[in-house]
């Protein structure tokens, strides 16, 4: 498969000026494949380290070909191999890759990259493969329209070919088109319906016409920042701004539009894709140059038959277009195809976009619920169909409840430098840490602010394993990586480990069934809190599986690891065995009230990069009193010296919620935010959590939360300690 050139960035969010250098990923247990010239040098790159190639060099006169194993066995991240091509032909690079649960060394991506020897002043950006066979393709020129029909249930995919151009779209009915009834995508509905009546950077899923009806659905976007609606650009803009004349999509559009005899508007309402405008502070309408790169698309499917048109807009006297005008592509795709809904994701901005994916569990949840959210690039449930948030949350409570939590970032940290560089990344003292022990840590920068929270598992003497919610974790471990002595590789393993959390004071009983322990290792029932074991799911040849006893919810729980081919069977079992406990699969929302009460936090909730782990309110994960130096440290000394905030949680007055970002008073004087709410089903009243200033965070404090402006509706509260549930944490060390 030949992957397209995804230059990295340069300052300032210009296009690379190097027209040299090509590079390219080459995915785990992939390949890539490049055509090249004599004089062009290739250069394997091995990024993350031990991680074996296979570089094949075809040449366009020879039936042969040369192949050589390239790194693996001990090679270190960054190992380079480079080759000058002497004959016309092509480059083709493996990355083979076993899996981590059968014994193989954790897999990781390749580079490959090509500095050519005579490359084309303008070269013409690639398009991306086509995701099926297109029925239409329509090249749209810059500062051009296109019009087009699309039948129901047919997918329309629009690309950005060269990166950073806007293209707006309309799409009309056609069936009120023949009776003479013009019905397009209507902004006020379509914000109206979905519950988003102030406009916000991104797409909706679903897009409407003023009688409410349906017209298109949202399948796929690798870019995530677009216009919802706004004007396509009309000649008043370019004559207010001393451009008269100048041409623009609402007359292209009214030209194409024509023929259908669609009336002609000065300026048309349209989904503006690829624009990245945005509102201040002060609902100010602001546009800056497009985050969209070069094959870049967004995906929709049309809900009924529509006239299309989409535009390659002329903007070139603002940043709409990165100040350079380029062509817009459209493919429509059979109804007959399918393709899974997804959002891509970049965990570096110089990484490949990753479209969302189900889990190793998916085939299972997908059978039992369409609600799911995108939690880095992992579709994860939301709720179940048959039961609803509080059910879930009881059955966690009294029984046992089982959870996909395969959005959770793994990082494979190996090799002598391993501990020396976790006790350098982590606020916790790692060097205590046994075989076969997990510990939980904040992870810090220098500020002592959190870029995550994180557990590490040690598998062996130089052998861990750090599972956290944020990529930036990963690429946190591998930038001070580069500053151990001793040699350490981290692999990114979170495509190569699923998880479930199986949580519930009968989730022992549960697992002590299926799970298998092996010589040397403890069995389930007597595993304890924050241990891990490694067993087997269905007898001695069963699913290998690794095993903590760790979890999200308050209660006695454990986190079951597998390979993701393995996900199915993981699922069957674990089901089959707690239908007699009354075991329950639970959503995202359930979790949400579970971890409230027990207290436990979340990213961009309690904790962000500029909120240390003591006002975070896990301020035991820091272990300021060890000799040992780790980043943040001396930060966290100054503050812990001097507190400014604590994590507290309070009791509300009254039956009325509150959520994150809420204000929180003492007359007129603002004294802390809340960072989680909701109604307690334990305590059956409202409940929050709270970062206070530390002069008010004494319990028995009252406060009042402001909503409104803050001082026109108030809603009284007491400050208490946390947990709300379980305060002593007797019940998950059970």
């Amino acid at each position: 498969m030949t992957v397209l050139l995804r230059p990295p960035l340069t300052a300032g969010g210009l296009r690379p000026v190097d027209r040299a250098l090509e590079s390219y990923p080459v995915r785990v247990r992939g390949s890539t494949s490049v055509a090249v010239l004599p004089g062009d040098r290739v250069t394997v790159v091995d990024s993350h380290g031990d991680q074996p190639a296979r570089l094949t060099i075809t040449r366009e006169q020879s039936t042969g070909a040369d192949t050589v194993e390239l790194f693996g066995g001990g090679s270190r991240a960054g190992e380079r191999f480079d080759v000058e091509i002497d004959a016309p032909g092509m480059v083709i690079v493996d990355a083979p890759g076993g899996r981590i649960v059968d014994g193989a060394p954790p897999p990781s991506e390749l580079r490959l990259e090509i500095r050519r020897a005579a490359p084309r002043e303008q070269p013409e950006p690639d398009l991306p493969d086509p995701l099926a066979e297109p029925r239409l393709e329509l090249r749209i020129d810059r500062a051009s329209a296109e019009a087009f029909e699309v039948r129901a249930g047919e997918w329309v995919q629009v690309i950005d070919v060269a990166g950073q151009q806007c293209s707006d779209l309309l799409a009309f009915g056609l069936a009120k088109l023949e009776r003479g009834v013009e019905r397009g995508i209507d902004p006020t509905t379509t914000r109206s319906l979905l519950g988003r009546a102030h406009p916000a950077p991104g797409l909706l899923r679903r897009l409407y016409d003023t009688d409410m009806d349906p017209l298109m659905e949202v399948v796929q976007d690798t870019v995530g920042r677009h216009d919802a609606f706004g004007l396509a650009c009309t000649a008043r803009y370019y004559e207010d701004a001393g451009y008269p004349g100048h041409v623009n999509c609402s007359d292209n559009f009214n030209a194409q539009l024509g023929p259908w005899r669609v009336a002609p508007r000065a300026g048309w309402e349209a989904l503006n894709l690829f624009y990245n405008t945005a509102f201040d502070a002060n609902d100010l309408y602001l546009l800056d140059e497009p985050w969209s790169r070069a094959g870049d698309h967004v995906l929709l499917r049309a809900s009924t038959d529509l006239l299309c048109a989409s535009s390659a807009c002329p903007d070139d006297i603002d940043p709409a277009n990165a100040w350079e005008c380029t062509d817009i592509h459209v493919r429509v795709y059979p109804a007959k195809e399918r393709f899974q809904m997804a959002i891509a994701h970049r965990p570096t901005i110089d990484d490949e976009p990753v479209m969302t994916t189900h889990s190793g569990f998916g085939s299972r949840t997908r059978a039992l619920t369409d609600r799911f959210s995108d939690v880095h690039g992992t579709w994860i449930p939301d709720g179940f169909h048959a039961s609803g948030t509080i059910a879930e949350y009881t059955a966690c409570r009294e029984r046992v409840a089982v959870m996909d939590l395969s959005s959770l970032r793994k990082w494979e940290v190996l090799g002598p430098g391993a501990l020396p560089l976790l006790q350098r990344v982590c606020t916790r003292d790692v060097r205590a840490l046994a075989v076969g022990q997990v510990t939980y840590t904040a992870i810090c920068q220098e500020t002592g602010g959190m870029i995550d929270d994180a557990t590490v598992m040690r598998l062996g003497e130089d052998r861990f394993r750090v599972v956290g919610g944020d990529p930036a974790g990963g690429a946190w471990l591998r930038e001070h990586a580069a500053t151990i002595d001793a040699k350490v590789l981290v692999k990114d393993a979170s495509d190569e480990l699923h998880n479930l959390a199986v949580q519930g004071p009968r989730s022992r009983e549960l697992l002590a069934k299926i799970v298998l322990s092996p010589g040397g290792q403890p069995d389930l029932a007597e595993l304890r809190w924050f241990r891990l074991m490694i067993g087997r799911i269905g007898g001695p040849k069963g699913v290998p599986v690794v095993i903590t006893r760790t979890g999200y919810t308050g209660e006695l729980g454990y986190e079951v690891f597998c390979h993701p081919s393995d996900g199915p069977a993981v699922w069957d079992a674990v089901l089959e065995a707690g239908a007699e406990y009354g075991l329950a699969p639970i959503g995202f929302q359930a979790l949400d009230l579970l971890r409230i009460e027990a207290g436990l936090i979340l990213a961009g909730h309690e904790f962000d990069d500029d909120t240390d782990p003591l006002e975070a309110g896990i301020g035991f994960a820091a272990a300021l009193g060890q000799p040992e130096d780790f980043i943040g440290k001396a930060a966290l000394i100054e503050r812990a010296a001097h507190p400014q905030r604590r994590l507290v949680g309070l009791l509300l007055d009254g039956a009325e919620s509150v959520g994150h970002g809420a204000h929180v008073y003492l007359g007129r004087q603002r004294v802390g935010v809340v960072t989680s709410g909701c109604q307690s089903p334990y305590l059956r009243r409202p409940v929050a959590l709270c970062r206070v200033a530390v002069q008010h965070a004494e319990p028995g404090t009252r406060l009042e939360i402001g909503l409104l402006d803050g001082h026109r509706k108030r809603i009284g509260c007491e400050v208490t300690t946390i947990p709300f549930y379980d305060p002593q944490k007797t019940r998950p060390r059970a």
